[in-house]
């Protein structure tokens, strides 16, 4: 009998890893940096309500991100990154549609850290360019603590930085993406 239920538990759990689950956060955070070395101050923006699922069979991921919701130190910056710069009522928002590379690397049923590389597409300021990365996967309690850095080239997307204040901002935006994603439910 003892047994039949270890094997049942075994299987359970094969299962269940085989289908992978879907995990879910709406309070992400990503931090944009396009600080230009000759500039006396920082021009840095932070979002903390990134929405993200991500499918641990497939390594499937999607980020989605209103561009209103950075703030910036200065009201002055805010109002210039979204008038001048992304303009925020004409693209509202940014997404990321992609995959873990090397998925099949990481066992999300033991704690640990994780080097992935994720790939896919950045659509901002209504541009569509291909992105990869390097990042890291932390397991912990049940909950998945994803990170990643890379680097926005603004001319891809078509933003553009006026001469006035060429010497200020950077052409390459950094982006460092932080999110915990728990479990979804349901």
């Amino acid at each position: 009998m003892k047994t039949r239920l270890l094997l049942l538990c075994a299987s359970t759990l094969l299962v269940t890893a085989s289908f992978g689950q879907k995990y879910f956060t709406k309070s992400g955070k990503i931090n944009f940096d396009a600080t230009s070395p000759s500039s006396p101050e920082k021009i840095e923006g932070v979002n903390r309500t990134v929405t993200c699922v991500m499918d641990s069979k497939t390594g499937n991921m999607q980020f989605a991100v209103l561009m209103k919701g950075f703030e910036f130190e200065r009201a002055l910056m805010e109002e210039h990154f979204n008038e001048n710069y992304v303009e925020s009522d004409k693209f509202p928002k940014a997404e990321f549609k992609g995959i873990i590379d090397n998925n099949d690397k990481v066992n999300y049923a033991k704690e640990g850290t994780y080097p992935v590389t994720v790939k896919g597409k950045l659509i901002l300021h209504g541009e569509t360019k291909d992105v990869e990365a390097p990042g890291k996967l932390i397991i912990q309690d049940g909950k998945i603590n994803a990170t990643a850095e890379f680097n926005v080239l603004l001319g891809d997307y078509k933003i553009s930085i006026p001469g006035l204040v060429a010497d200020k901002v950077s052409k390459t935006a950094k982006i460092s993406v932080a999110c915990s994603l728990e479990l979804l439910k349901g």
